[in-house]
C-alpha cells in the first residue's frame, strides 16, 4: 500500500515519529513515495531527517507558533494574527499537497499534526483516507487529565486538534501508557514511535545532566544554575543559529547545536534529563530509564498537558521553572518504569501495521 506523510516541522518529535513509521511501513512492503514537511523559519530541516527519510521531501509554508521577543513563551494572539495574514501562502501550500496526492494516489495520507493536513481535507475534500497521528489527540480520551484552569488554552488546543484531525478516518493518540481505544470517537491509543537508534542503546549512569531546550531563551537559567553548581557537568542542546556547533563555556558546561547521534550518546549516559516537556524526548528518556524534569514552555498549554500526563506515567517531575536543583532533589525518590514502558513500546510495529491496513 502507498502512503503520503505530512509532517509538522516545528520541533523534532513529529519528525522522529515519521522516521520510525517510515521504517515500519517500508520494511513491511509498503511504500511512502513522498513526504511533505511544514516549514518553520525558526528551524532548519535536521540532517538526520534528510538522511533517514528515503523519499522525496517537499517543504511547504505552514502555520507556526509565534514566541515572545525572548524566544521563551508562545504568544497566542500573535500566532493567530500572523497566520491569518499568510492565508494565501497557505492556500498555495494546500494546492501543492493536492498536486502531489493526485500524482501519487496514496491509499491514505498520514498527518503528523500539521495544520496544513487538516486544511487540505477541509478545503479540498479529497477521496484519500486521512490518518491523523499525534500525542495531542489523546486529549480527547475520557480518561485524560488536564491541568487545572486555563479554560481558554484548553479550548484553543482542542480546536487545533479538530483542525489537524479534520475528517480523519482514524485519530491515533500516542500515549505514555496503555489506555483503551474509544472507537466511537475514531480515537485509537497507540504506543510511542521511538527511533531504532534509541532501542539499540545500552544505558549507563554517568555523572552529567542532559538538557534539551526548544527555545534558547532558557539558557540564562542554565547558566545561573551552573554558577551555583560549577562541579555538576552539563551538556545542553539548543538551536541558537548564531552560535557554533559546540560552545564550551568551561570544563563542566557545554552547549551543542542539535545533533542526532550526539544527543543520543549523551542521553544514554546521563544522570538525569531536563527538557521543555515535548512528548518524544520524554519517551526516549523513559525508555532508557532516565529521570526527567519537565518544564513546559510558557504559554504552551500542550506541553503543560504533556508534563502532567508523563508525571502520572512515572517519567519524573515537572516544574514551571528551568532549575536543575529540582531534578537533583528528585533523583533519590525516582522509581524506574523503564521495563513496563519498553514492553509497551515494543508493540509498536504490530499495532501500527494493524491500524493502517485495517479496512483494506
Amino acid at each position: 500500500m502507498k502512503y503520503i506523510f505530512i509532517v509538522q516541522g516545528e520541533g523534532r518529535g513529529h519528525m522522529t515519529q515519521a522516521i520510525s513509521l517510515f521504517r515500519i511501513l517500508t520494511e513491511n512492503g509498503h511504500e511512502v513515495p513522498h513526504v511533505i514537511v511544514g516549514k518553520s523559519k525558526r528551524r532548519e530541516l535536521p540532517k538526520f531527517f534528510l538522511e533517514q527519510i528515503k523519499a522525496p521531501i517537499t517543504q511547504l509554508e505552514s502555520p507556526n507558533f509565534v514566541t515572545d521577543k525572548n524566544n521563551r513563551s508562545v504568544n497566542v494572539f500573535k500566532t493567530l494574527t500572523a497566520n491569518l495574514r499568510k492565508y494565501q501562502t497557505f492556500l498555495n501550500s494546500i494546492n501543492e499537497i493536492e498536486r502531489i496526492a493526485k500524482k501519487e494516489q496514496p491509499v491514505a495520507i498520514i498527518n503528523f499534526y500539521d495544520f496544513l493536513g487538516g486544511l487540505y481535507f477541509l478545503l479540498k475534500r479529497p477521496k484519500f483516507r486521512h490518518i491523523a497521528l499525534a500525542h495531542q489527540f489523546l486529549l480527547s480520551h475520557s480518561e485524560f487529565e488536564f491541568p487545572k484552569g486555563r479554560f481558554y488554552d484548553k479550548s484553543s488546543l482542542l480546536a487545533g486538534n479538530k483542525l489537524a484531525g479534520y475528517k480523519a478516518d482514524k485519530k491515533l493518540g500516542l500515549s505514555f501508557q496503555f489506555m483503551k481505544d474509544e472507537s466511537e470517537k475514531r480515537l485509537f491509543v497507540v504506543p510511542p514511535l521511538l527511533r531504532e537508534e534509541i532501542k539499540k542503546q545500552s544505558p549507563l549512569v554517568g555523572d552529567h545532566f542532559l538538557i534539551y531546550m526548544v527555545n534558547h531563551g532558557y539558557s540564562a537559567e542554565v547558566e545561573a544554575f551552573h554558577k551555583k553548581h560549577p562541579e555538576v557537568p552539563i551538556h545542553c542542546f539548543w538551536d541558537k543559529k548564531d552560535e557554533p556547533s559546540v560552545l564550551k563555556i568551561d570544563e563542566t558546561l557545554t552547549f551543542h547545536q542539535l545533533d542526532d547521534k550526539k544527543f543520543i550518546h549523551y542521553m544514554t549516559s546521563c544522570k538525569g534529563y531536563l527538557t521543555t516537556a515535548g512528548f518524544e524526548s520524554v519517551c526516549e528518556a523513559m525508555y532508557l530509564g532516565k529521570p526527567v524534569l519537565m518544564v513546559p514552555v510558557e504559554g504552551h498549554y500542550e506541553q503543560a498537558c504533556n508534563a502532567l500526563d508523563a508525571r502520572k506515567a512515572g517519567a519524573g517531575v515537572s516544574s514551571e521553572i528551568f532549575d536543575l536543583d529540582i531534578l537533583l532533589e528528585y533523583l533519590p525518590n525516582h522509581k524506574d518504569v523503564g521495563d513496563e514502558f519498553r514492553k509497551w513500546c515494543h508493540t509498536s510495529s504490530k499495532t501500527y501495521l494493524k491500524m493502517l491496513t485495517d479496512d483494506h
